[in-house]
């Protein structure tokens, strides 16, 4: 079966006096990051995302403790990643519909985005979402 989204090891530099991983766009991440945002204090049994985006690429991960990642591309295609390791990160395309869930407490979900934010790149309504991957 096809799998939706890319998962990207990143380098871990081990330390006695703490890990480090890095980030570099157009090398980890292919595309060039416009916005940076986080999720954190996600309550028991809550869910994030809930869309898909038309022209924003997004760079997932989990700096901090474990959430699922469901991706969907509408015909037919869906899976579900588990992101735990800060020094790895998901890669979304466009037009794939993502629900975040099942955060583990004190779990941080950071995300790099190609695109600034503008509302009109969201799809929000799953049946809309079905109308535009036709």
């Amino acid at each position: 079966m096809e799998q939706l989204g890319q998962i990207i090891d990143l380098n871990k530099f081990l330390d006695p006096r703490g890990n480090l991983t890095v980030v570099e766009q157009m090398r980890n991440v292919p595309f060039e990051v416009k916005r940076v945002y986080w999720v954190y204090d996600v309550p028991s049994g809550e869910w994030r995302g809930g869309h898909a985006h038309k022209q924003c690429k997004e760079f997932i991960v989990a700096v901090s403790g474990s959430f699922d990642v469901t991706l969907d591309n509408g015909r037919g295609i869906k899976n579900t990643i588990h992101l735990n390791h800060p020094y790895q990160g998901l890669i979304v395309d466009t037009n794939i519909w993502r629900t975040l869930e099942d955060f583990s407490s004190g779990a941080v979900c950071l995300v790099l985005a190609s695109e600034l934010f503008e509302e009109e790149d969201y799809i929000r309504e799953y049946e809309e979402f079905l109308r535009n991957v036709e």
